[in-house]
């Protein structure tokens, strides 16, 4: 009878055994698939990410109504060069293909962007062309505008302020981020300041 008794218990240890190890490898099984799904959402959001930035960097190539071509520009449309400004993520020390030569008043401003969220300090570059009824170029620093741009979401139609003016060549440009494989196409704006022969 003590003998039956001792295998029933030797039976029941290995049973409650077996049965964590299946509870167990349920958990680790559960567990494996969370990971993977937080690994997909995840990488979803950084292709998201980078594709957004895609979109913002690129535009159709459209330009303000009375903008001036430039007549000699040191870089013409065709050429390449090399950008020395860092106003966007992967753009400093890249190589540009210019798509487009304007000379014009360029400003660097601040502005809380029309979707919210906290106010964009020293923006470059926003152009005379781009502000509403702007009156007669250069504007003063300091002066309050309303902006006609959608180079960024929430600047089209948001209250800007004047940090500083250039009297300058602005040009758009084709370049592959250091970031990213994916061209963008006809950013604007870059100032001849930021562009150097290779």
């Amino acid at each position: 009878m003590a003998l039956f008794k001792s295998k029933m218990m030797i039976a029941s240890g290995i049973l409650t055994l077996l049965l964590a190890g299946c509870q167990s490898g349920g958990e680790t099984e559960d567990q494996t698939q969370q990971d993977s799904k937080v690994e997909e959402n995840t990488e979803q959001k950084a292709q998201e990410e980078e594709h957004n930035m895609h979109e913002m960097h690129s535009s159709s190539g459209e330009v303000p109504e009375g903008l001036q071509e430039a007549e000699d520009p040191k870089f013409p449309v065709g050429s390449t060069a090399m950008m020395h400004a860092d106003h966007m993520p992967g753009m400093n020390g890249v190589e540009a293909t210019i798509s487009g030569a304007f000379d014009t008043t360029a400003y660097a401003v601040t502005y809380t962007p029309t979707t919210g969220g906290e106010p964009v300090e020293n923006h470059k570059w926003v152009i005379h062309e781009e502000l509403v009824d702007p009156g007669e170029a250069p504007l003063e620093p300091g002066t309050e505008v309303t902006m006609n741009a959608d180079h960024m979401e929430g600047m089209d139609g948001a209250t800007a302020t004047i940090d500083s003016a250039e009297q300058t060549t602005v040009y758009m440009v084709d370049f592959t981020p250091k970031d990213s494989d994916q061209e963008v196409k006809n950013h604007k704006w870059v100032t001849e300041n930021e562009l150097s022969a290779e």
